[in-house]
């Protein structure tokens, strides 16, 4: 059997860094998809980037969608490790929620493609690969964060019902998010100004003192 030949501007990798290959598959993708759009994005596209054949490239993953998926999932699980990663002596579930807003606007910055693609998906993004990622790890990302939210209703902390306010709340974290990284071109303010305004104004339009 012929092993397929590779990309010639690429090296073969040595045995056992097929890890840091799939991490390598998955950047580019991130990039491309974004770019190009879902549709637009091409396993040849990938492959080229990357440094392989297209036939290389699916020993690592069956088809776009796969690496769609494992791009959204990776993101939902990155999200969940750092609410985990929240001391669970945190005074109180203001500052827990103040926290975990923290997380999920630092990991949009940091990680602006996978975030797009997981939160400001589109609809073919939707259909072959997010959407499924959503279903598994998503719901239980949102659903820890209102858990919170429940906590800080039996403390009496609310001004509204607490579906409301972890709604609202997430949904002001994401619109902060999915603006800056969108319109970079915008004369925003100092980031770290506007980030300090939002979730004040969010807290306090939706919490009790």
């Amino acid at each position: 059997m012929t092993v397929p030949a590779l990309n010639p501007r690429s090296q073969r990798k040595p045995k056992g860094e097929g890890h840091a290959r799939r991490a390598e598959i998955l950047a580019v993708a991130e990039r491309i998809f974004v770019e190009h759009g879902y549709e637009g994005a091409t396993i040849r596209k990938i492959a080229d980037e990357v440094g392989l054949s297209s036939t290389a490239l699916y020993m690592h993953f069956a088809d776009k969608g796969e690496i769609l998926h494992e791009i959204c999932r990776r993101a939902f699980e990155s999200l969940l490790e750092a609410n985990e990663a929240i001391p669970v002596g945190t005074d109180g579930a203001e500052m827990r929620l103040r926290l975990m807003l923290k997380a999920y606007i630092d990991f949009g910055f940091d990680n602006p493609n996978a975030y797009r693609l997981a939160y400001m998906t589109r609809p073919a993004e939707l259909r072959e690969g997010a959407q499924s990622a959503a279903s598994e790890l998503g719901y239980e990302l949102f659903r820890s964060f209102e858990s919170v939210v429940e906590t800080a209703a039996n403390e009496g902390r609310l001004r509204r019902e607490s579906r409301v306010t972890a709604q609202a709340l997430w949904a002001g974290a994401h619109g902060i998010v999915s603006l800056v990284i969108t319109k970079p071109y915008f004369d925003w303010v100092e980031r770290d100004t506007l980030l300090d305004a939002l979730p004040d104004a969010l807290f306090t339009g939706l919490m009790k003192p």
